[in-house]
């Protein structure tokens, strides 16, 4: 299952879960996968840019207004360089200004500026995911052509169980060599 030389946006969005995305880079770097990180506000509250680009090996992306070094419009040239954009984990607020075609942030603009697949797996409270919004925002981004992984059933951060908790890494980076194989 070699990623051989495939471009990865990994996004990573504010939850909990969001410390899991170093093991996703490492997986997904052992299968030879080129890994580049766009972290949101709300997920650089859980995980620190310095840890994702030593693992990564690439810049971090956090702002749509850093100054490119190469000049180049970050949300583009990652869009057109993507081979799969991931976004673990994903929160109800993605979800939401995904369906709902905001592009507020480098994760927005780069989805939608792109055509390469996108892959997203939900993490958050069991309610939160069950809520009838979130449920729609979930079809209307399937609707689009984006592919999910199922949270999983467990014990949450919350200490609530249920539905929510971010899919298991290993299902994920197989989801990810699905798509691109």
């Amino acid at each position: 299952m070699p990623l051989d030389n495939k471009n990865i946006i990994l996004g990573i969005c504010g939850s909990i879960a969001a410390y899991k995305s170093c093991d996703i880079i490492r997986k997904l770097i052992k299968l030879k996968a080129n890994v580049k990180c766009i972290l949101t506000a709300g997920g650089s509250q859980f995980i620190r840019p310095l840890t994702l680009q030593t693992l990564s090996k690439n810049k971090v992306c956090m702002s749509m207004f850093d100054i490119p070094e190469n000049l180049e419009i970050d949300h583009i040239s990652l869009a057109d360089e993507a081979d799969i954009i991931l976004v673990a984990p994903a929160t109800a607020d993605i979800l939401s200004r995904l369906a709902y075609g905001r592009a507020d942030d480098l994760l927005t603009c780069t989805v939608l500026a792109s055509k390469a697949k996108v892959l997203i797996c939900p993490a958050m409270n069991t309610n939160m995911f069950n809520h009838k919004a979130t449920k729609n925002n979930i079809a209307l981004l399937k609707d689009y052509g984006y592919n999910f992984v199922s949270p999983e059933k467990g014990e949450l951060a919350c200490g609530d169980c249920g539905d929510g908790r971010l899919a298991r890494v290993e299902t994920i980076v197989s989801a990810v060599d699905g798509l691109l194989s």
